[in-house]
């Protein structure tokens, strides 16, 4: 199939809800993926923080062929060893519970109805303080608490019961918290937000107000977990530890597969028959996500995303200087922002076309993922390439 067949069947069988890039892809290995054309293309998007151990990753192909081969599918109300494997990983790590799911709006979802059986049963509070600029999904629910209006419009009236402080601003959550008060959600960086970093202070002072008050810290890692930072989860940089935590896009290693996780006490307020979901913890997606997390640990790959992103932030640090139009860049491990004073679209199609795929959020923020497998030879094409773009401005 070529790209103009397959662009005239997305238009006329599929939902018009992306803005197609115009490729049509059909092989990846690595940091790089390939076109209908035969193109090749350095992936610094990693299919929005998903592909963390690159495309066609070898440990994650065999270890998807031989579970699929045994068993694919089952009911939650059966185990399976993939399921917990992982969870073992993870909560071991954590020091708490797993529940699974398929994505990260569907975590998202999962954690705020935990945090309201909680608060039912702890003075009958239900009201979230969530961030502006944040993203947590696509949802009713999670895009209430997304505090940025534009995924909320048409979509009213909207779910009750949510309340919005500025990120990085203590005093704008204190004001909001009321005795209806159950949880606030954060992401530790805000993604979708124009990749915005927690400051310490602020990330330890929510977890003080949370202890003061009798509330539940909640930890939106869906893009900011499994490596992506240089560390498993990301409020390990911070050195606080939320009470709930959510997990999807790279967990499943390139397969669907979310995840909440709470502190035992937390967890327990989940009962049979509270909350459910009927492909969360398949087998196969499992089975890829104990790949991922062995490998993270075998491989050295979170010393990799540290050395690599610091590597990657310094080479582009220079662009400040050197461009006036370059207002900030930031960022944490593989997960780094390029702030622009003009929209960023334009940017992302030339870097495209030099064989470069990255993403603009926020409007102005140049967003680079690589994977976490990243080399440094990549590290340097993908400089060169954004240098060589932005001197043509």
């Amino acid at each position: 199939m070529d790209y103009k067949q397959a662009k005239n069947m997305d238009e006329k069988y599929i939902f018009s809800t992306y803005k197609r890039q115009p490729l049509l892809l059909v092989k990846g290995k690595g940091s790089w993926v390939w076109d209908s054309a035969g193109n090749k293309y350095l992936d610094f998007f990693s299919g929005l923080a998903v592909n963390n151990l690159g495309n066609n990753n070898t440990k994650i192909v065999k270890a998807i062929k031989e579970q699929a081969g045994t068993i694919m599918h089952t009911s939650n109300i059966f185990m399976t060893e993939p399921m917990l494997y992982v969870a073992k990983i993870l909560g071991e790590h954590f020091g708490g519970k797993v529940f699974f799911c398929n994505s990260g709006a569907e975590a998202n979802e999962g954690a705020i109805k935990l945090a309201r059986k909680w608060g039912s049963e702890n003075g009958g509070k239900f009201e979230i303080i969530t961030m502006e600029e944040s993203f947590h999904g696509r949802t009713l629910t999670t895009i209430t608490a997304t505090g940025q209006t534009k995924y909320q419009q048409g979509f009213e009236p909207l779910t009750p019961g949510f309340k919005y402080a500025k990120f990085n601003d203590l005093g704008s959550v204190t004001k909001l918290i009321s005795k209806k008060t159950c949880a606030i959600m954060v992401e530790p960086i805000q993604g979708e937000g124009g990749v915005n970093i927690g400051e310490i202070s602020f990330i330890k002072g929510l977890r003080e107000i949370c202890d003061d008050n009798n509330i539940l810290l909640i930890f939106d890692e869906v893009q900011t977990g499994i490596g992506r930072t240089g560390k498993l989860f990301a409020y390990e940089h911070f050195g606080v530890k939320p009470d709930v935590m959510t997990l999807a896009k790279a967990l499943g290693g390139g397969l669907p597969l979310g995840a909440m996780l709470a502190i035992p006490e937390i967890a327990g307020y989940f009962k049979p028959g509270n909350h459910a979901s009927t492909f969360g913890g398949n087998p196969v997606c499992c089975a890829a996500a104990k790949a991922v997390l062995q490998s993270i640990a075998e491989d050295k790959l979170l010393d990799n995303a540290a050395r690599m992103g610091k590597i990657l932030l310094e080479k582009l640090t220079n662009f400040e200087g050197k461009y006036k139009f370059v207002k900030d860049v930031r960022g944490k491990g593989m997960m780094i922002g390029i702030e622009l004073e003009m929209a960023g679209a334009d940017i992302v199609e030339k870097a495209r076309d030099k064989g470069l795929l990255i993403n603009c959020t926020a409007d102005k923020v140049i967003r680079l993922l690589p994977p976490i497998t990243a080399k440094l030879s990549e590290i340097k094409a993908s400089v060169k390439i954004l240098d060589e773009i932005f001197a043509s401005i």
